[in-house]
């Protein structure tokens, strides 16, 4: 089964990004997204980004971004960037974890056959492709096998950057660094400023 069809069916897939692989499911389905924390052992109260195909679909999907949110999504993205925004109106519930006025956001640099999957299915949930505590996957065979082996489908695009997205929280007075990841935090904090 290829990766689209094995999302649409509400399959978890093995995605790589710009950073790690990623371990995805179809971000419109609940029931899949639920699925997905149980094979990683995610707690139902954290978050999981949604990773667009791209900034326009992200504001197609979040319409509500739009002003503030709208202007730091495209000075960062697309990027190793994880960007915590508003969510007014609670969209994907099941994505937000304890916090559902808010939402984690991503449009990645994706390798070309994960980027056609992602304009297949507009936006993934997507969490890192390992047991949780344990570092994240850079290559396949980094990949639990209990992992692997519970996916419809996988995508090797060989070694990875292997450093987890930067995420930064913008739902406050000031943005707060929540993670340092595979780019500067004070680049972005820089670009979101001036964007702003």
């Amino acid at each position: 089964m290829d990766a689209v069809a094995a999302l649409r069916a509400g399959l978890p897939v093995l995605l790589p990004t710009d950073t790690v692989y990623g371990l995805c499911a179809l971000a419109e389905s609940e029931a899949a997204v639920h699925a997905l924390y149980q094979l990683k052992g995610r707690g139902e109260k954290q978050p999981t980004a949604l990773v667009a195909a791209s900034v326009d679909v992200l504001l197609d999907r979040i319409p509500e971004l739009a002003g503030r949110g709208e202007a730091i999504a495209r000075a960062l993205l697309p990027g190793p960037y994880t960007l915590v925004l508003p969510n007014p109106v609670r969209r994907y519930a099941w994505l937000t974890g304890a916090r559902p006025d808010t939402i984690g956001v991503r449009v990645a640099r994706l390798p070309p056959a994960a980027q056609r999957v992602l304009d297949e299915v507009a936006a993934v949930a997507a969490t890192s492709a390992n047991e949780p505590g344990d570092p994240a996957g850079a290559t396949l065979d980094e990949v639990p096998e209990r992992i692997r082996a519970a996916c419809g489908a996988e995508l090797d695009a060989g070694r990875l950057p292997g450093a987890a997205s930067t995420v930064i929280d913008f739902t406050g007075a000031e943005p707060a660094v929540l993670r340092e990841g595979a780019a500067p935090s004070a680049d972005a904090l820089a670009r979101a400023a001036l964007a702003t």
